[in-house]
């Protein structure tokens, strides 16, 4: 792997690290805040879910590069997409800006399941310490 691969896919960790970060950060204001209604508690439910969800699967991809990791990630991509666009089309689509915010959170989304799909295709050393030589 060369440098440039490493740099891009550290950059690529850090950017979906972040923005599952934000997902549970906005999670945690909407549960703690008191004037929230029962639907906005539930969906800030399901953001802090794939926020907390998506960590766990970029450390596990991280770690092991298994190979479950990107079909993990995009079974609860889509579940949360498909819980976003639901929540958007209850009430129908009022603002002009809904239409960029859905393709902003695809974007995303895509992107958090490309760094999982990367971080599992790389070679883990079965045991580090055998790596190292011996003086």
């Amino acid at each position: 792997m060369t440098k440039q691969d490493r740099i891009l896919r550290t950059g690529f960790a850090l950017f979906s690290a972040i923005t599952s970060f934000i997902f549970v950060f906005y999670a945690v204001g909407v549960i703690t805040g008191e004037a929230t209604t029962q639907w906005l508690r539930i969906f800030a439910y399901v953001v802090g879910g794939y926020g907390l969800m998506n960590i766990y699967i970029l450390s596990w991809a991280w770690r092991s590069g298994s190979a479950w990791t990107p079909s993990a990630n995009l079974v609860i991509a889509a579940c949360f997409f498909g819980a976003v666009i639901m929540d958007l089309l209850r009430d129908g689509l009022k603002a002009g800006m809904q239409i960029p915010a859905i393709l902003g959170l695809a974007v995303v989304l895509g992107i958090n399941w490309f760094t999982v799909k990367k971080l599992s295709q790389q070679e883990i050393p079965e045991n580090p310490k055998k790596s190292r030589k011996r003086n």
